[in-house]
């Protein structure tokens, strides 16, 4: 299946814990002011790749703890970015993905369903400028959240990863 990205890291140590394969999607309609990738926003940029390109990445490294689906906005290619993740699972590893979307948002789009529930921690919402801080671990902005996913399946709220 193809993807529209803009880059790969296939070393990252800061776009989750550990060793990861960072994916950065193409495509993202929130414009942050002070994005950190605004080369990521139009749709139409970066290049395409086949998924199964970059699963063979994640085989081609032993040592890999995760993979981190950034962007961009994952979300704006919930499907190709779902068999990532899919992929990622049946291989023992551990799915991040940042997204500007809140969690509230996600859980009504159907067509989010799928990269959602593949997701172990979803970094949800927009980079705010005024909120930004060097000292946080693994987000931007104050507003951001890093949300346990399957922990906060169960419908009783939010529940933040403590990792």
């Amino acid at each position: 299946m193809n993807i529209q990205i803009m880059g790969v890291v296939e070393d990252s140590i800061v776009d989750g814990p550990g060793l990861r394969l960072a994916i950065f999607t193409q495509g993202c309609f929130h414009h942050c002011v002070g994005c950190h990738n605004p080369q990521s926003h139009d749709p139409n940029g970066g290049k395409a790749m086949d998924t199964d390109e970059l699963i063979a990445m994640m085989d081609s490294n032993p040592l890999l703890d995760g993979i981190t689906l950034t962007g961009g906005d994952p979300f704006e290619q919930p499907e190709p970015c779902a068999v990532l993740a899919k992929a990622a699972h049946e291989r023992g590893l551990n799915v991040w993905t940042y997204t500007g979307y809140l969690w509230e948002q996600l859980i009504e789009r159907e067509n989010a369903q799928a990269l959602l529930w593949q997701t172990d921690v979803l970094v949800d919402g927009p980079f705010v400028l005024s909120k930004r801080s060097l000292e946080l671990r693994f987000c931007g902005s104050s507003n951001q959240r890093l949300i346990d996913v399957a922990a906060s399946s169960n419908g009783r709220g939010i529940v933040l990863w403590n990792g």
